[in-house]
């Protein structure tokens, strides 16, 4: 984060006699009473946000790669690209935000994880395309700029870029009184990423007898949860402290629903060089059918066996207590995968055991067969 927004000061105060800045004066009709109006009256601190920018640039140093030009501060970050290591170099980008999981956080005052979700859901859109994610820029948007809050919100944006290996090169810190309450906040951003030209991955490149490869999910990550707040907090009055013997060691519905959203981008571009990889898919909002097919061509199908992996516990939780069918659960949440890999067959082993090295828990769920461009889930998932 660089600044707050809707800075005061910038040229609109009058100026008196000797050019000093004179505070805006409120005429009553009445001479001699004047009325000094300040931006923190209208409920925007700077001092806050200024502070909230200090507790932070340690953590956004931690994310700085050789690329990065200047310093925290200025009107735009500056990144290198280093274009002596491509032909033809194209640069990728993808803007998201954590969506009412952040509900989630504010209920249980813990803002430290959602940081984490936001990189995950943009570099991992990235590297689906082969990319490198290089930069993120983030946008905080909050009723009050709270500025320990703002900074643990700050810093789990800094951990996932850390994980991601790209560089955290600005951002927006708004505080919007009066719109938000002073407790409630907002967050998205946007990344870039190189790849070269002839490297892009896409359908173009899958092929009848490829192997889907999928990579287990942290959990809920940051999809589903209008219906998971509706359904368990809503409808089914759980608490966020109470403690589910599913999900173990003394873990309760609040830990589970904040988990990390899991990112994949370095696991991926390490994949990406180590095997043959045709298409990558990352899924998010409409589940596995509506990501994996995204990355289809018209003559093929993928078969994706249920049967090859458990979901976590906390689907089967959602899932009883809405009562709510297998159609709506694989179109709404990820089911346990995160990220699909579409390998050549003659380098599946390779592909599971470069993940598989790398602490990426990652099993055959599937081939690609003649067909029609569509998904087709077979099998049934291990229960209890």
């Amino acid at each position: 984060m660089t600044h707050v927004s809707e800075r005061s000061g910038a040229g609109s105060s009058p100026t008196g006699a000797g050019g000093d800045r004179q505070p805006w004066t409120a005429g009553t009709g009445r001479p001699g009473r004047k009325r000094t109006v300040s931006y923190a009256d209208a409920g925007v601190s700077i001092e806050a946000g200024d502070r909230a920018v200090e507790l932070l640039k340690s953590k956004v140093r931690e994310t700085r790669r050789p690329e990065v030009m200047g310093d925290l501060g200025g009107f735009a970050g500056l990144f290198r690209l280093d274009t002596a290591k491509y032909k033809n170099p194209i640069l990728a980008s993808s803007t998201d935000g954590v969506g009412t999981k952040l509900v989630i956080a504010q209920q249980l005052d813990i803002h430290d994880t959602v940081g984490i979700d936001l990189v995950a859901m943009v570099v991992d859109d990235l590297v689906a395309c082969g990319a490198e994610p290089l930069f993120l820029l983030d946008y905080i948007a909050t009723g009050e700029v709270v500025p320990d809050k703002v900074a643990e919100i700050g810093a789990g944006i800094a951990d996932g870029c850390r994980y991601a290996g790209c560089a955290l090169l600005g951002g927006e810190t708004a505080e919007h009184p009066g719109v938000l309450r002073p407790d409630e906040y907002d967050i998205s951003a946007t990344g870039v990423g190189v790849v070269e030209e002839s490297d892009i991955l896409s359908s173009e490149r899958v092929e009848v007898g490829d192997v889907v490869i999928a990579m287990r999910s942290s959990g809920l990550h940051s999809n589903g949860y209008s219906l998971v707040r509706h359904v368990l907090l809503g409808a089914g009055r759980m608490r966020l402290d109470v403690v589910i013997e599913d999900f173990g060691r003394q873990r309760t519905l609040g830990e589970e629903l904040l988990t990390p959203t899991k990112i994949y981008a370095q696991d991926c571009l390490k994949l990406i060089a180590e095997a043959e990889v045709r298409a990558l898919a990352h899924v998010t909002g409409g589940g596995i059918p509506g990501n994996l097919v995204r990355i289809l061509p018209e003559h093929v199908d993928a078969i994706v066996d249920r049967a090859t992996w458990k979901p976590q516990p906390i689907f089967d939780l959602i899932q009883s207590k809405g009562r709510i069918e297998d159609p709506e659960m694989e179109a709404t949440f990820n089911m346990g995968v995160g990220m699909f890999a579409i390998v050549s067959a003659e380098d599946a082993d390779r592909a599971l055991a470069t993940l598989t090295g790398r602490g990426v828990d990652a099993w055959q769920a599937g081939e690609i067969i003649e067909g029609t461009g569509n998904v087709q889930m077979i099998g049934q998932h291990t229960r209890g």
